[in-house]
């Protein structure tokens, strides 16, 4: 019973904010990386900038059939049709954000034509597309999906706070995942992944939870990746 009990209280906060309060060091460390601090306090190399950009577009193409295979799972497996809502809506967003790399690549002068895709890099997107395959479940699926968006969203939010000393020319690659719209639709999956969580078997509850922890991972390499530290 006391087992049960502690199961039923976790449901009820939400597993998604007990994670984050057991990981909180892992999550800090992708969403306070010393990357980001240096967007914050003005201080960042603009070359680091510039390999985030070219690394991060190569990302964004791997991630858009990742997000369409959880597309494919929410039609399968979920028991909310809402769920397909909004994940369509970032798969509407994916084709202007890569417009928007490209944009941003021509105005840093970066030939994205040209980029290889470093060793970070490829492992995260090859950690993309083994969750692709039909044997994930949608629950873990869909935790990486809400944990890929989250980072971004607190990373860059951190960057546009008062006090901040972002630079000028950096101000709208913040704004694009830092404002409150990302915000919201963050907030909107995490709704969707502690929905699904709750009602999960713990074997699928342990998958999503180690996922989760490898997002968090790879996301501090492509970090560090960024400033030549990987």
């Amino acid at each position: 019973m006391e087992g049960k009990k502690t199961r039923e209280e976790v449901e009820k906060s939400g597993m998604i904010d007990t994670w984050m309060r057991k990981h909180r060091l892992i999550y800090t460390g992708a969403t306070k990386h010393p990357f980001i601090l240096s967007i914050r306090d003005g201080t960042v190399d603009l070359e680091a900038f510039k390999t985030w950009l070219g690394q991060d577009y190569i990302f964004v193409r791997a991630f858009a059939p990742f997000v369409a295979s959880v597309l494919i799972k929410a039609w399968k497996e979920s028991d909310d049709s809402s769920d397909m809502e909004v994940i369509l809506s970032s798969m509407a967003s994916l084709n202007d954000e890569i417009a928007w790399f490209k944009s941003e690549a021509a105005k840093w002068g970066v030939q994205i034509s040209e980029v290889v895709p470093q060793k970070a890099n490829q492992d995260y997107c090859r950690f993309l597309e083994s969750l692709m395959s039909p044997d994930v479940e949608y629950t873990v699926a869909i935790t990486a999906f809400w944990a890929i968006e989250a980072v971004y969203q607190a990373s860059f939010a951190l960057c546009l706070e008062d006090g901040s000393k972002t630079p000028a020319e950096l101000r709208e690659t913040c704004r694009r995942w830092g404002n409150d719209g990302f915000g919201q639709y963050c907030n909107s999956l995490q709704k969707i992944a502690n929905r699904r969580l709750g009602k999960t078997p713990d074997d699928v509850l342990t998958k999503a939870e180690v996922t989760l922890l490898r997002v968090l991972e790879y996301e501090v390499e492509f970090w560090n990746m960024s400033q030549g530290a990987a």
